[in-house]
């Protein structure tokens, strides 16, 4: 394994504290519990934003802390979730007396681990879970994972929370992205946890998995390596039918990086899918290209599509000051 690393069980917090250095005017580092938050707090009276997850996601979530987005960000050991205490302990310090609501991933860790934290914080708090993935069917026994369309949830309800949304408010709102949003991707090769020292799982050369999470797990199922179009078109296709997308509908594209493939063939593969969505009277009205909810070095792509209305396409457009996304 040939890895940036001194020590394996020291790189998360290597890596929180040269994230903090590099952009310190954005965030803050707290070291026990670990957690990554706004450089100055948000005024009062703002509903807190609060998610995170396993490390090797990045920038998801750290580098979406930050105006206009999260107010902290919870990060666990690699593909780790993180612990209740991080939370709770995150939620405290950012909460500016509207409420904290918490954007959690559909993971079992998770998902336990942030219904514990909510437990033991004093405050008012919601919820929003996302479950975007519908690369598994709908009742699939622990329910769709929580993948890239995590970041379109942050992104438009952190842009409502900064213009003074309830935190009911807030909650409906993130729900409603979610059920609009599906992502689905494909992975060309694995990727090597750093403490497991070699890569999850073997793929030859000319196969592929489809319908992969973002933990370096296997698809859905082991297929034949296709050309890009091909690929795009197996990917919108489900989408297609999941969100019953039809045309005149306005949509957010997101093309999304595993970490391992270079910008040159994400862009290629958004080409791609502008002109299969386009072909189908579909407008793409909002765009979004890179890495950015990785599994570490894993070569592959995710697509995802968000129905857009007014309210979003405004919410959307509202500008954010994040390590990651600044516009």
């Amino acid at each position: 394994m040939k890895k940036l690393v001194n020590d394996v069980d020291d790189l998360l917090m290597d890596s929180l504290r040269g994230f903090v250095k590099a952009h310190r005017d954005l965030v803050t580092l707290n070291e026990q519990p670990a957690f990554i938050a706004r450089s100055e707090n948000a005024s009062q009276g703002k509903v807190a934003l609060v998610s995170g997850g396993g490390a090797g996601h990045e920038p998801l979530h750290a580098g979406l802390v930050g105006k206009g987005m999260l107010d902290a960000a919870c990060p666990g050991q690699i593909f780790t979730s993180p612990t209740p205490d991080q939370m709770m302990a995150a939620a405290e310090q950012v909460d500016n007396g509207a409420g904290v609501l918490f954007i959690v991933k559909n993971y079992a860790g998770d998902v336990m681990n942030f219904e514990i934290a909510t437990e033991m914080f004093d405050g008012e708090s919601a919820s929003v879970l996302v479950c975007d993935d519908v690369s598994l069917p709908a009742d699939h026994s622990t329910g769709r994972r929580g993948v890239a369309g995590t970041l379109i949830v942050e992104k438009i309800v952190g842009a409502a929370a900064e213009m003074g949304a309830t935190l009911s408010e807030c909650q409906t709102l993130g729900e409603r992205v979610n059920k609009a949003t599906a992502s689905i991707g494909v992975a060309l090769t694995s990727c090597t946890v750093p403490a497991l020292g070699k890569p999850t799982f073997e793929i030859i050369e000319e196969e592929m998995e489809f319908g992969v999470g973002i933990h370096g797990e296997r698809g859905r199922e082991t297929v034949a390596l296709k050309s890009a179009s091909e690929i795009v078109t197996d990917l919108a296709s489900v989408i297609e039918t999941e969100l019953s997308i039809t045309a005149g509908q306005k949509v957010l594209l997101h093309i999304n990086g595993f970490g391992g493939t270079p910008l040159i063939e994400l862009y290629a593969v958004y080409n791609l899918a502008t002109k299969y969505w386009q072909a189908r009277g579909v407008e793409v009205v909002r765009s979004l290209v890179g890495n950015y909810t990785t599994s570490l070095d894993m070569a592959g792509c995710s697509m995802t599509v968000t129905l857009m209305d007014k309210q979003f396409i405004e919410l959307w457009d509202a500008p954010v000051d994040t390590a990651s996304l600044r516009w």
